[in-house]
């Protein structure tokens, strides 16, 4: 029988006393339909990065400034220095360790502890000095794979962080886009309403004058002065809107007011509303950061699990020292001088009384909980997918209705005052359609920044 049998005799009957089967944890993938039922054909289809304002210089600089300097990002990337790390501890694990020690060592004896007499010619020196240095090992060759498993584990938990830092960076460029859209609605809101009040001040002068004049009563002037009121009103109201759209770009960029109002004010010109891109279900589980983090958790409790399950068996560990050990500074050379040693032990559990089982079903939950979660999460993108492709083609229903309803009004509006001006109506039906135009442009306004916003959330919504 080798040396070796007896250490491997050992291991296997502690292996024997503590294994068992281990707990299977079901992961099915998640049932994923073949298309999403509110895409468009292809031959309707248009890109995924025309969905951004990528045509706004506002948007540009904006996002350029917030991915330089936004404290979400920072954060995002403290959490993946802090995974890596993470996981070069665990790779080093795997590897042998070396220690170097150096020592000196004075002690006093007495020399009655060495008996009452001593033989002629001997004494004993109360006073010593020892000196050494050494070098030590020490290796866990793993062979049951527990240190393999958790270096898995850790690898997959910085890639998870990447993903989460990937899902950060898209929410903020989506963020900042659809402040900027919401931005360019409020201009647009403001031009229709100021042309509103434009049109209501004509009909104030021209109902001054009628009644100046005694042409009119003086209820038509009051009626245009309110129609004029309201929409001022309005004007006001968007001063509101645009102080909370900075406040939030100074928080998402990290830049001064000043400089967010500069970048928003750049001209930009008016661009049709792109076409929603056609996707595939299956493309979510590979291009959006959320799936691929919970994917990469879930693998990450599964080599927990796996971890976990190997503590059942016996450690090996082998070890070695080599140093000198002397009395004197000038003997720390020689031959004498040298010491060593080799040792390989091995510890596993007999009679734990459950602890380490209840510690794998304890990694099985967190697998079962992961799982879970990882299906929580591919649901959610679709769910979130199917919605934004509904509500593209809800809000282009509306903002086409909206134009509709803002061109027939102001065509009215403009066939009254021309029969007002002709003297075949009167300013009371004038008035009237004045009040009925009135707003109709800022609501088709509205409409159609609700549209770019919704195609903003499809570009989330896809995995950006």
């Amino acid at each position: 029988m080798t040396r070796s049998a007896p250490l491997f005799f050992a291991a296997a009957l502690l292996a024997g006393c503590a294994a068992g089967s281990p707990p299977t944890v079901e992961t099915p993938t998640p049932p994923i339909p073949a298309t999403f039922s509110g895409a468009p054909d292809a031959a309707r289809a248009g890109s995924l990065a025309a969905l951004l304002p990528s045509d706004d210089p506002a948007f540009l600089a904006l996002q350029a400034a917030a991915i330089a300097e936004a404290p979400s990002l920072g954060e995002a990337a403290a959490r993946i220095e802090r995974a890596r790390a993470a996981a070069r501890r665990a790779r080093a694990e795997r590897a042998p360790q070396l220690d170097a020690s150096a020592s000196i060592e004075t002690s006093r004896s007495n020399p009655g502890s060495f008996g009452a007499s001593l033989p002629p010619g001997i004494s004993i020196d109360p006073d010593q000095t020892a000196y050494g240095a050494s070098l030590s090992a020490r290796w866990d060759p793993d062979i049951f794979g527990r240190l393999r498993s958790e270096q898995r584990a850790a690898s997959l938990r910085l890639d998870a962080a990447t993903a989460d830092a990937d899902a950060v960076r898209i929410a903020l460029i989506a963020d900042i886009a659809s402040l900027v859209v919401d931005w360019r609605s409020l201009d647009a809101r403001a031009a229709s309403l100021q042309r509103d009040l434009t049109s209501a001040e004509r009909l104030i002068a021209l109902a001054t004058a009628r009644s100046t004049a005694g042409l009119a009563p003086g209820a038509d002037r009051v009626r245009a002065e309110s129609v004029a009121s309201a929409s001022r009103s309005r004007l006001a109201g968007l001063d509101t809107e645009r102080g909370t759209i900075v406040g939030r770009l100074v928080t998402l960029t990290g830049r001064d007011a000043a400089w967010v109002e500069a970048q928003l004010d750049a001209s930009h010109g008016e661009q049709a509303l792109p076409s929603a891109p056609a996707a595939l279900p299956s493309d979510l589980l590979v291009r959006r950061p959320d799936v691929v983090a919970a994917a990469a958790r879930l693998a990450a409790a599964d080599a927990d699990l796996a971890a976990t399950a190997a503590r059942r068996f016996p450690r090996l560990t082998l070890s070695g020292t080599l140093g000198l050990l002397a009395f004197s500074p000038g003997q720390l050379f020689d031959d004498d001088s040298i010491i060593g040693s080799l040792a390989a032990a091995i510890a596993g559990p007999l009679i734990d009384f459950g602890r380490i089982s209840a510690e794998i079903d304890g990694a099985a939950a967190d697998k079962k909980l992961a799982f879970q979660q990882y299906r929580a999460t591919v649901f959610t993108a679709l769910g979130d997918a199917e919605s934004a492709y509904r509500l593209i083609a809800a809000a282009d229903a509306r903002a086409a209705a909206a134009a509709q309803e803002a061109a027939l009004l102001a065509r009215s509006d403009a066939l009254t005052a021309s029969r007002f001006r002709a003297g075949l109506a009167d300013l009371s039906a004038a008035l009237e359609t004045r009040r009925q135009a009135d707003g109709a442009a800022e609501r088709a306004a509205v409409a159609v920044g609700a549209a770019r916003r919704a195609r903003l959330l499809l570009w989330l919504a896809l995995g950006g």
